[in-house]
C-alpha cells in the first residue's frame, strides 16, 4: 500500500516535471546567457574603435572603472536618486491612500487622475516636464513665479538633479498610490471605529493602526521601485544627457556613454557587473 503510494507520487512529480522543465528552461537561457555575456566580455579587450586590440584583459577593465572618478560620482547619484524617489514616493503614497481611502465627492474620478502619470512613458513624461513644466521662458512653473514676482528658475542648470528627483518622482508615486490603497481596501474598518470610541484621535490611528497594516505593502512598494529606480535612463537622456558635468550621470548612464559613445564594450560590460553587484547590495538592506 505504501509502495503503491510512493509509486504514484514519484510517478505524479515526475510528470510536473516534465510538463515544467521547458518553461523553465526558456527561463534560465533567458536569464543566464546575457548574464553569461556581460561578465564573459567584462573580461575582455573589446572596443569597437579598436577591433585589432583585442584578447584577454583580466580585471583591467575593472581596475580602470575602480580608479575613475566618474565611477564613484555616478555611483553617488544613483543612491541619492533611488533614495530621494523612494522617500517621495513612500510618504506621498502613503498620504495619498489614506486621504482617497475617505468618501468624498468625486473620489472615483480623482482616484484614476491620481494613478494616470504611472502609464506615461518615461521619455513623453521627461518631455513634457522639460518644455511644458520646467521651461524657463515658457514653462508653466516660470509663468508662476513670474507671477508672484519671483525670478523664473532653470531647472536643468540651477537644479539638474532635483528636476530628475521630481519628474522620477512624478512617474512612481501614482504606483505607490496604486499598490497602498489597494493593502487600505483589507484595513478592518470595525477595528477603526473602535479605536475612535476609545478616543483616539486620527494621528494615533494613523500611526498604531493605519501604519502598521500598510508595512508589508510598503516594503512591496520599495523593493519593486528600487529595481527599476536603479535603472532609471530615459529621463536623463531627454533631459540633462548626465550633465552639467556628471551631476545628473547615474550608473546607468555612465554604462550608456561607455558603450554607446566609447564603443567600449569590456568597460560597459564591466559597469554592468559593478551594476549587478550594487543591485544585489541595495536589495539586501532594502528587505
Amino acid at each position: 500500500m505504501n509502495r503503491t503510494r510512493a509509486s504514484g507520487r514519484t510517478v505524479g512529480g515526475l510528470r510536473t516535471l516534465s510538463l515544467q522543465a521547458p518553461a523553465v528552461s526558456l527561463l534560465l537561457l533567458w536569464m543566464i546567457v546575457p548574464l553569461g555575456m556581460t561578465i564573459w566580455f567584462s573580461f575582455q579587450r573589446y572596443n569597437l574603435l579598436m577591433p585589432g586590440m583585442t584578447g584577454f584583459a583580466g580585471l583591467e577593465n575593472y581596475e580602470y572603472l575602480l580608479t575613475d572618478p566618474a565611477l564613484w560620482s555616478a555611483m553617488g547619484t544613483t543612491l541619492l536618486l533611488v533614495g530621494s524617489v523612494l522617500v517621495v514616493t513612500v510618504v506621498g503614497g502613503t498620504l495619498l491612500a489614506v486621504l482617497f481611502q475617505q468618501e468624498f465627492a468625486g473620489r472615483g474620478i480623482a482616484r484614476v487622475l491620481a494613478i494616470s502619470p504611472f502609464f506615461v512613458m518615461p521619455t513623453v513624461s521627461a518631455l513634457v516636464w522639460k518644455n511644458m513644466m520646467m521651461h524657463p521662458s515658457n514653462g508653466v512653473l516660470a509663468w508662476l513665479a513670474q507671477s508672484l514676482g519671483l525670478p523664473a528658475l532653470d531647472w536643468f542648470s540651477s537644479l539638474p538633479l532635483t528636476s530628475i528627483i521630481i519628474i522620477v518622482s512624478w512617474q512612481w508615486l501614482p504606483f505607490a498610490l496604486l499598490i497602498l490603497l489597494t493593502a487600505m481596501q483589507s484595513l478592518d474598518e470595525d477595528q477603526v471605529e473602535a479605536a475612535r470610541m476609545d478616543g483616539a484621535g486620527p494621528l494615533a490611528i494613523f500611526f498604531f493602526i493605519t501604519l502598521p497594516h500598510l508595512r508589508r505593502a510598503i516594503s512591496v512598494v520599495i523593493m519593486i521601485e528600487m529595481i527599476f529606480l536603479l535603472t532609471i535612463f530615459a529621463e536623463i537622456f531627454v533631459t540633462t544627457s548626465g550633465g552639467p558635468g556628471l551631476a545628473t550621470t547615474n550608473l546607468a548612464y555612465l554604462i550608456y556613454i561607455q558603450a554607446l559613445l566609447d564603443f567600449d564594450v569590456g568597460l560597459a560590460s564591466a559597469g554592468g557587473g559593478i551594476a549587478i553587484i550594487l543591485a544585489n547590495i541595495v536589495a539586501i538592506f532594502g528587505r
